[in-house]
């Protein structure tokens, strides 16, 4: 099974640069069948033991709480198996909205687990033996062929809904400022949730493998699965008290007594998995310490060039004035200059005044700002404001969610009141190469830092500029 494993594997990963949208269509109907399958079989097996019916009474999990304490704290880690997965459905709240994914919830998934799970205890009362494979020994021998079908076109599914959310996670990792820019690439017309990212994606192809060669199999990584899942509980919990009072919506006191009850449960499981770290259990560990230690380092160099580029910035207001008087040749058209900070006058601005002696006739400073909500109204898209003389600030606005496109949001900026011919306009990139000069542990950090500045997107893919007018000036940064 090994070798087909890592077959499926290679080719779901293959086929994610040309999008799923064409089979997405499928993707509901096998989801449903499957969950109807999993009540089915549920539900011809309650009858071999109805006494698992009593499991709804919760004064038989308190006394055994209770009565077995060491017991009832390793059989936690165990039984947490069974809600492992449920959390990825909310991992799509951004695309589905709150409502479809409560009625999922609701009328189908969680009904069809709990039957299933009550079948499952029902035979295994009645029939000790089938404990070992109690899922695939539910169905009948002539239905489990189509059983094991079905169950693999669901695990590609889910495993294709994981992939889909690594991309969606990445694509807002990079517009707060956590990663490089990474080409992104969308796989379907209309939907900006379908895209794809190269980079993430051979990564995650080669994690995967070596996982799956290392362990052999899914039961190995249980381990894994109980504190990934768990740890990702008492995060969410603790940013989710975050902000709510840091949006204003309670205060800090109210905050956490409505967390306590679920925080409470959540570090009682995350505790009993917890002792299972050297069971595998250091896999979610470890990979959270590394994606977060290059998150760190990309925003640590990150910040360093901007207070390096700070140090000599000159301020738009005080340029403006300069160039009132400034004998500087002015010739026809439009140049936009981008910049990260609408308030400092781009390095390719300067270097251009000073190598070339000219400045456009309407030179615009283009800041592209990505908002903390994951998409941007078409109010909020474009704003212009005229500077004095020939310069104007043009900032254009992305939701965390979205992928950037200059070149389409140019018609809010008209709306706006921009004004400029697209064939006699220019957009100008200032280029900046970092030089590490840190020594010790912050050379380390600055050396990963430019590792991951190679790895960053062309910014004229990246923003979609018109290739066939855009000027890159570049400069070198010591940090």
């Amino acid at each position: 099974m090994l070798p087909v494993t890592l077959g499926i594997l290679v080719g779901l990963f293959i086929v994610q640069r040309h999008g799923t949208a064409s089979v997405a269509k499928l993707f509901g109907p096998v989801c449903v069948l499957w969950f109807l399958a999993l009540a089915g079989l549920g539900l011809w097996h309650i009858a071999d033991g109805s006494q698992v019916l009593a499991s709804f009474n919760p004064t038989w999990g308190i006394g055994f709480l209770v009565g077995h304490p060491g017991v009832a704290f390793a059989v936690l880690g165990a039984v947490f198996l069974a809600v492992t997965g449920g959390e990825a459905l909310y991992a799509d709240l951004g695309h589905f909205g709150r409502r479809p994914i409560m009625l999922a919830w609701f009328a189908l998934v969680l009904p069809a687990l709990v039957l299933n799970y009550l079948g499952q205890g029902a035979m295994v009362l009645a029939r000790p033996e089938l404990a070992e494979n109690a899922f695939f020994a539910m169905a009948p021998e002539a239905l489990l062929p189509g059983l094991v079908a079905l169950a693999t076109a669901a695990t590609v599914i889910a495993s294709q809904a994981v992939i889909t959310g690594a991309f969606s996670m990445a694509r807002g990792a990079i517009q707060l400022g956590f990663l490089p820019r990474l080409r992104i690439l969308h796989t379907a017309e209309g939907q900006s949730g379908q895209i794809y990212i190269g980079a993430v994606n051979w990564l995650l192809l080669g994690g995967v493998l070596w996982l799956v060669l290392a362990f052999g199999s899914s039961g190995a990584l249980a381990s894994a699965y109980g504190i990934a899942v768990t740890g990702t509980m008492v995060l969410t919990t603790l940013l989710g008290v975050l902000y709510l009072v840091r949006s204003g919506r309670v205060r800090a006191p109210v905050a956490a007594l409505l967390a306590a009850p679920l925080l409470a449960v959540e570090l009682v499981f995350l505790s009993s998995n917890a002792a299972k770290i050297s069971d595998g259990g250091y896999v979610p560990v470890i990979a959270a310490v590394i994606v977060g230690f290059i998150m760190w380092a990309w925003w640590r160099g990150t910040q360093l060039v901007r207070a390096r580029v700070a140090k000599l910035a000159v301020s738009v207001p005080a340029f403006v004035r300069m160039m009132r008087n400034s004998s500087v040749n002015v010739i026809p058209g439009t140049a936009f200059f981008l910049t990260g900070d609408p308030g400092i006058v781009p390095s390719a601005l300067l270097h251009n005044i000073k190598h070339n002696r000219v400045l456009h006739e309407q030179t615009v400073l283009l800041t592209v700002e990505t908002l903390r909500v994951p998409y941007a109204t078409a109010e909020e898209r474009a704003s212009v404001e005229p500077l004095g003389g020939c310069f104007l600030r043009v900032i254009l606005r992305f939701g965390f969610m979205e992928t950037p496109n200059v070149s389409r949001a140019m018609a809010h900026a008209r709306a706006a009141g921009l004004r400029f011919d697209v064939m006699a306009s220019t957009f100008f990139l200032g280029r900046r190469r970092a030089v590490a000069t840190g020594r010790g542990a912050e050379l380390v950090m600055d050396r990963i830092y430019l590792a991951l500045s190679r790895m960053a997107a062309d910014p004229t893919d990246f923003y979609h500029l018109p290739r066939d007018r855009v000027v890159e000036l570049g400069e070198r940064v010591a940090i």
